[in-house]
């Protein structure tokens, strides 16, 4: 449940915006990312999202069916535009977005009083954003969602998006109600910072676990990702060596390859390495959903250690 809108990436790597002549027109959005990423992984996945009533949304749908991601719950809101985002290719860490999402998102338009709980509630794997609680009605529609869930697996992607809050020191309290809710949170250093005030990976894990959920999960960029569980598992995983072309998206498929894992009952290294391999790949290539690994990809970057 989460954002959707249409990726535009420049076809010219190292290249500024401005002096772009070509770019590619992709399905794009981080929960639909992570929707794309699981069914790559042979999962059956759907996603809970609006789009504008015109023809990206169009677009989006019918990326959506042949990527084979249920769009049942993605309905059109008239008289917002669906949301497009460039992005600048300067490999290998600076991949700049823009976002264009005025007047307002589609996305943040979700009602809780239109959710299908029923599936909402069925779901053995839910995933939410903190970009979903950034605005109204989709804040109270992403608590009301979380709300629905008494089993299986509730993920919050903590998602930090600074541009997209009105009053950003608002934020960690509506992580905090998120958090009460959820099983598993992911995010990078400056998402758990914003969700816990902590910035050391270790700090950071054991606090989200104080704050309720079951696995903590933090990406430390270069350094790797640290996993640890309220059972007392712990594991540190380093990053696999890789050419960098576009790092957009790599935690996306992160993402989708961490719901597989735990839906597969894998031990907790075994997860965190695979998950973290399906990221490394995505960042070789220049796309996002339609750069999404299958699980041969992934386990051969797994036995080598590195993505080639």
């Amino acid at each position: 449940m989460g954002r959707i809108g249409v990726d535009l990436y420049p076809l010219q790597a190292g290249v500024p915006l401005a002096e772009v002549t070509s770019f590619g027109k992709f399905l794009g959005g981080s929960a639909t990312n992570v929707a794309v990423a699981a069914a790559r992984q042979g999962r059956r996945t759907a996603v809970i999202t609006r789009t504008g009533e015109d023809p990206f949304g169009e677009y989006l749908h019918r990326a959506l069916r042949e990527f084979g991601v249920d769009d049942r719950w993605v309905t059109g809101v008239a008289g917002l535009p669906t949301p497009v985002t460039f992005c600048e290719v300067f490999p290998p860490d600076d991949f700049p977005l823009y976002f264009y999402r005025l007047p307002k998102a589609p996305d943040l338009e979700i009602r809780g009083d239109e959710l299908d709980l029923g599936a909402v509630a069925a779901a053995r794997i839910f995933w939410v954003t903190g970009t979903g609680l950034c605005a109204e009605p989709s804040r109270g529609a992403t608590l009301t969602a979380l709300g629905a869930r008494s089993s299986g697996t509730t993920v919050f992607d903590l998602d930090w998006r600074p541009m997209f809050w009105a009053d950003a020191s608002e934020a960690r309290a509506h992580y905090r109600a998120a958090l009460g809710h959820a099983t598993v949170a992911v995010g990078n250093l400056d998402e758990v910072e914003v969700a816990t005030g902590e910035r050391e990976p270790g700090a950071a894990a054991r606090a989200l676990l104080d704050a309720g959920v079951e696995l903590a999960v933090v990406k430390q960029g270069p350094k790797g990702v640290l996993a640890m569980s309220a059972a007392g598992e712990c594991a540190e995983v380093p990053p696999l060596p890789v050419t960098v072309l576009n790092g957009l998206g790599a935690g996306d498929a992160f993402g989708g390859a961490l719901c597989h894992g735990l839906l597969a009952g894998w031990e907790l290294e075994r997860v965190v390495r695979y998950a973290n391999a399906a990221g490394a790949i995505v960042a070789s290539r220049l796309e996002c959903s339609s750069a999404m690994p299958y699980p041969d990809e992934v386990e051969a970057a797994v036995r080598a250690g590195a993505v080639t």
